[in-house]
């Protein structure tokens, strides 16, 4: 089975992969990887080694899943799929995947390295403190945390952010209905601790599934053997008996003991801002810690989404809005693009208008379909003249076709949650969203000013014939 340092090996085949060493794990590694995405188109990955304070060998990767290319390699795909291309697969795939249980093996380089008791030390791997005004350092950003049910034995396998309070003991930050706290909270219910386990780097495949929308009670390991078509190979924990990624890299066992809680965070969350910092978590109480030699710590740097790592989370969630319209029976839908830049806050919908109304039709199943309505801000339609992927059209298309009286209605008391920086905690998760009809009104589109510059269709005809110009001189765009 192909691992993380297989993984990477292909990166730097296909020239993304960035090395750095002698950075400092204090700020300084994250805001190296900050200015690198600012300044490159293609964000990279990188792969910080003889981290200011650790051995040589002890690794932090991250950037990880920010390029298409590294998003289509790592599930199984042509790398060289356009953003386009790859929402329009998905679209596909997602439909037909079927789970492909994993296959346990008896052992794996993890326990190369095993520490229990008084030898635990998870400052031993090089933890970065990711922003300027975080409560600590944070070692689960791109992690895998793996609970079972009590009741029904399904294993679930989670992203949640784990703070570190001490060598041998973890704040678990987990948002009220996720799979993992409902674990946690039967466990608890019945005055039981939740054995748990934690992978801290690992194949990129793992995260991706980890950390995006599952059907209930399918396990993400076979989730994710269905999604590359082969079974991924998991290993009992020695303690736990709950399944870890053979290839981790780093990985802990321990247990959420009932009313143990300590504060945690504030954490720069994927909105940009500070949100949700609670003055007390449950903590994870470590009773042992596996490493390969010269481990590799995934990290998820979780910056502003101008200058972070959501693409893979905009390109899967655009496909799966981009569904839930065509089940909808919405017809003629052009594209979806739920902006990066945007995280779950702004989604844009091009259509070719068949109707009155199916401008707002749409614009009312992408703020509320499953994957549009949670954290949703603000939907657009536009006509299908319209690159859904380039802002500056849609803000043209935004400033010469809607109309601030006609054109914007506000939804009030919709789903929202603790990581939204706009509402007050004393409204429980409600938030209001506006849908901004973008097109040509529909009663005499056929009337409206005709737009200049090349057609789509032309523009395509003539970059087709100059294509080794545009190529050699201006890089293909």
């Amino acid at each position: 089975m192909p691992d993380l340092r297989t993984w990477l090996d292909e990166v730097k085949i296909l020239g993304q992969l960035i090395n750095v060493e002698d950075v400092d794990w204090n700020l300084e590694l994250s805001t190296l990887t900050e200015i690198i995405n600012e300044r490159t188109k293609v964000r990279p990955a990188i792969l910080f080694d003889k981290i200011k304070g650790y051995p040589k060998g002890y690794r932090v990767a991250v950037n990880l899943l920010s390029s298409v290319k590294r998003l289509a390699l790592t599930m199984g795909l042509d790398a060289n799929l356009s953003e386009f291309d790859f929402v329009q697969h998905w679209r596909g795939q997602v439909k037909f995947i079927q789970p492909i249980e994993p296959r346990k093996v008896k052992d794996s380089p993890l326990f190369q390295n095993v520490q229990n008791g008084d030898d635990i030390d998870l400052l031993k791997f090089p933890v970065p403190l990711w922003h300027e005004l975080d409560g600590g350092r944070y070692i689960g950003t791109d992690d895998l945390v793996v609970t079972r049910d009590p009741d029904e034995g399904w294993v679930n396998v989670g992203t949640y952010r784990i703070m570190i309070h001490g060598r041998d003991h973890l704040g678990l930050h987990m948002s009220p209905g996720k799979h993992g706290r409902v674990h946690r909270d039967k466990h608890h219910a019945a005055g039981q601790p939740l054995p748990i386990a934690v992978s801290f780097g690992h194949h990129p495949i793992n995260f991706l599934v980890a950390s995006s929308d599952v059907p209930n009670r399918v396990n993400e390991y076979a989730y994710a053997g269905g999604i590359i078509g082969q079974a991924l190979d998991i290993v009992d924990g020695p303690l736990t008996g709950l399944p870890i990624p053979a290839d981790s890299e780093i990985a802990i066992e321990g247990e959420v003991l009932p009313n143990d809680f300590m504060p945690e965070g504030p954490f720069g969350e994927w909105t940009g801002y500070y949100a949700s910092n609670q003055p007390a978590v449950p903590v994870i109480r470590v009773k042992a810690v596996y490493h390969r030699d010269d481990p590799i710590l995934c990290g998820f740097p979780l910056l502003k989404p101008s200058s972070g790592d959501n693409l893979h989370f905009s390109l899967m969630r655009s496909a799966l809005i981009w569904n839930a319209l065509d089940e909808a029976g919405v017809p003629d839908v052009q594209a979806v693009w739920a902006h990066p830049s945007g995280g779950r806050f702004l989604t844009v919908v091009a259509i070719k208008q068949r109707y009155p109304g199916h401008a707002k039709q749409a614009a009312l199943i992408a703020s509320q379909c499953r994957s549009g309505a949670y954290l949703g801000r603000y939907v657009i339609v536009v006509d299908e003249d319209v690159d859904i992927t380039n802002s500056e059209e849609v803000i043209w298309a935004v400033s010469s076709r809607s109309d601030p009286a006609e054109s914007i209605e506000i939804l009030c008391r919709c789903w929202s949650g603790p990581l939204d920086p706009r509402i007050a905690l004393s409204d429980k998760g409600f938030s209001s969203r506006a849908i901004i009809d973008a097109t040509r009104p529909f009663e005499w589109k056929d009337k409206f000013a005709k737009v200049s510059g090349a057609s789509r269709e032309l523009k395509d005809k003539v970059a087709n014939e100059w294509s080794a110009f545009l190529d050699d001189k201006v890089g293909g765009r």
